[in-house]
C-alpha cells in the first residue's frame, strides 16, 4: 500500500505547465467506451476533457472516462453542464483532475466555481472516502483533502465580452489555474462571429495573457482548431494549453480524406 495520497495524484497537465511546456488536448464529445483514454495516450495528447456541456454524456459515463483516462495517466478533465456546486462536485468525484467551468462572467462567479471545487481552507467542496483518484484506499482527510487541492485544477472559459472585461479580476481570484479563451462564444459575444483574424481576437488575448503573467495564472486556446496558425500565434504569445478539436472532428476528418482518397483512384 502507498504511504502517501499524493503518490496516486499526478497531473501531468500541473507539471507541464509549472514546466512552461505546451500541453495538448483533446475534447471528448462523442465516444462513450473508455477506449478512447488509450486513444488520446497512443496519440500524444496530455489531457482530454469530456464536455457535458455540449453532449448528453450522463456522469456515470463521464466517470468512466475519467478513470480510464487515470488508469492510463493521461490527465482527465470535465467541462460541466453548469457552474451548479453539485455538477462540480460529482464531475470531480468521478475523477476528473479538473473541472472547465463555461459562462463565467464576473470574479464573483469564479469565485464560486472555486469554493465548488476545492476542499478547505480555499473552498467547500465535501469530503468522500474511497476517490478513484486514489484508488479508492482511505487515508486522512487532511491528507485527502490537501492532495487532491493540490492536484486539480480549477479551469475558468473566458467566452463573453463581460468575462473580457473582468478578466484581470477573474484572473486574481485565488484557486483558479488557467483561464481558457473559448473564441468561438466570444466572438459571437463581442458581435463578430466567426472572424477570428480580427483586432478584436488578437487583442483578447494579449489582454487576457496580460492578466494571467499579472496574477501569475496560465492561459489556454479554444475553439480554433480549425485555425492552426492562429493558435500557434497565441502560443508564441504566451498561451500553454491548446484545445485541439473533439473526436467527432478528427474521426470525420480522417474518414473523409480515405473517402476522398479512393474516389481520386
Amino acid at each position: 500500500m502507498a504511504d502517501s495520497a499524493r503518490e496516486f495524484l499526478r497531473n501531468s497537465v500541473k507539471d507541464k505547465l509549472a514546466r512552461d511546456q505546451v500541453v495538448a488536448s483533446m475534447i471528448v464529445r462523442l465516444v462513450r467506451t473508455v477506449e478512447i483514454a488509450q486513444i488520446a495516450k497512443t496519440a500524444g495528447f496530455d489531457s482530454f476533457y469530456v464536455d457535458m456541456e455540449h453532449n448528453g454524456f450522463s456522469f456515470d459515463t463521464t466517470g468512466q472516462l475519467c478513470m480510464a483516462g487515470l488508469a492510463v495517466g493521461i490527465t482527465p478533465f470535465v467541462r460541466v453542464p453548469s457552474v451548479a456546486p453539485h455538477d462540480i462536485a460529482r464531475a470531480l468525484d468521478g475523477g476528473a483532475l479538473g473541472v472547465i467551468a463555461p459562462h463565467v462572467h464576473s470574479a464573483r462567479d469564479a469565485e464560486s466555481v472555486v469554493r465548488a471545487a476545492r476542499f478547505a481552507p480555499l473552498g467547500e467542496r465535501s469530503i468522500a472516502g474511497g476517490l478513484p483518484h486514489l484508488q479508492f484506499r482511505t487515508f486522512s482527510a487532511a491528507e485527502s483533502m490537501n492532495a487532491l487541492n493540490d492536484a486539480t485544477m480549477v479551469v475558468i472559459m473566458i467566452e463573453s465580452a463581460q468575462a473580457l472585461a473582468e478578466v484581470d479580476k477573474i484572473a486574481a481570484v485565488e484557486g483558479v489555474d488557467l483561464l481558457l479563451i473559448g473564441t468561438n462564444d466570444l466572438c459571437s459575444s463581442l458581435g463578430i462571429p466567426g472572424q477570428f483574424e480580427r483586432d478584436e481576437v488578437r487583442n483578447a488575448y494579449a489582454k487576457a495573457m496580460e492578466a494571467c503573467r499579472r496574477h501569475g495564472k496560465h492561459l489556454g486556446v479554444g475553439g480554433l482548431s480549425a485555425h492552426p496558425k492562429l493558435a500557434g500565434e497565441f502560443v508564441k504569445m504566451g498561451a500553454r494549453y491548446v484545445s485541439t478539436g473533439t473526436d467527432s472532428s478528427f474521426l470525420l476528418a480522417a474518414a473523409t480524406a480515405k473517402a476522398r482518397q479512393v474516389r481520386e483512384f
